[in-house]
């Protein structure tokens, strides 16, 4: 029997926090076929708010430091404005959309990460995630739009990559649907360079990626896209994409798609 197809889509802040990027991302979400799962970031506005607050962010290579202060602004701006803003945006689509962390449902569990080279604070490594309560939630209709929070069975929040959340939700729910992962950001997929669309990868091997971080063609916050990309690949998830929200369409998906095989001759 074929599976039906899910569409995981991972959207950055930098989209939803512009009202007209957000909008045209948010109706093409909700005129996608099929089940469909959103989980987003919002980095952007949580380190503005923290700069306005007089605690700015520290990032190291995309990956935020997450102590006490931060992991409070997390909150208030993953769980609380940025989700419930995008939640009632998609009712107004007529998008059943259900927002959630990781804490609600026991959905994501995770481990706080150890302390090595790097004290990431209350950052949360994923162990675990609640496959089926999302495939129950999809089964009735609705569109889970999950946010960068996780929880440690212990009663605390840990704050974890969204990238990292996609990746792993699209592996967990990929033995029930055929699922594709689209990573979806300001650009139009991974270029050569910033300063010319037409640099584009339309395909990008794992086993090209040593070469392209030693060229410095991919660094910051690409890094983690393609880390999770490739293991959800791995995972056995049908197509894992990279590009802008020119992607999120019924028909051919134009972007930079992952592929982890050996390199065709």
């Amino acid at each position: 029997m074929k599976k039906p197809v899910l569409t995981v889509v991972k959207v950055g802040g930098a989209v939803l926090e512009k009202e007209d990027s957000r909008k045209e991302l948010l109706q093409k979400f909700a005129a996608l076929y099929g089940p469909k799962v959103l989980v987003h970031g919002g980095g952007r506005e949580a380190s503005r708010l923290s700069e306005e607050l007089g605690h700015p962010a520290q990032l190291i290579e995309g990956r935020r430091i997450t102590d006490d202060f931060q992991l409070k602004v997390a909150v208030m701006v993953y769980a609380g404005a940025v989700n419930k803003q995008v939640v009632a945006e998609l009712q107004s689509l007529k998008c059943q959309a259900i927002g959630l962390s990781g804490a609600d449902g026991n959905l994501i569990q995770a481990v706080k990460r150890p302390v090595g080279d790097i004290d990431y604070g209350w950052v949360g490594d994923i162990i675990g995630v609640n496959a089926t309560l999302l495939q129950v939630l999809l089964q009735g209709g609705y569109s889970p739009v999950l946010c960068a929070l996780t929880h440690n069975g212990e009663g605390n929040l840990l704050n974890t990559n969204a990238d990292t959340i996609a990746s792993e939700v699209a592996g967990s729910l990929q033995k029930h649907f055929s699922v594709r992962l689209l990573y979806c950001f300001e650009h139009a997929g991974v270029l050569a360079k910033l300063s010319e669309p037409d640099s584009l990868f339309p395909e990008l091997w794992e086993a090209e990626l040593d070469q392209l971080l030693q060229q410095k063609i991919v660094h910051a916050g690409m890094k983690p896209k393609l880390y999770t990309g490739f293991k959800a690949c791995q995972q056995g998830v049908e197509e894992v994409w990279i590009g802008n929200q020119q992607m999120l369409q019924n028909g051919p998906i134009k972007g930079t798609r992952l592929r982890t095989k050996s390199i065709p001759e």
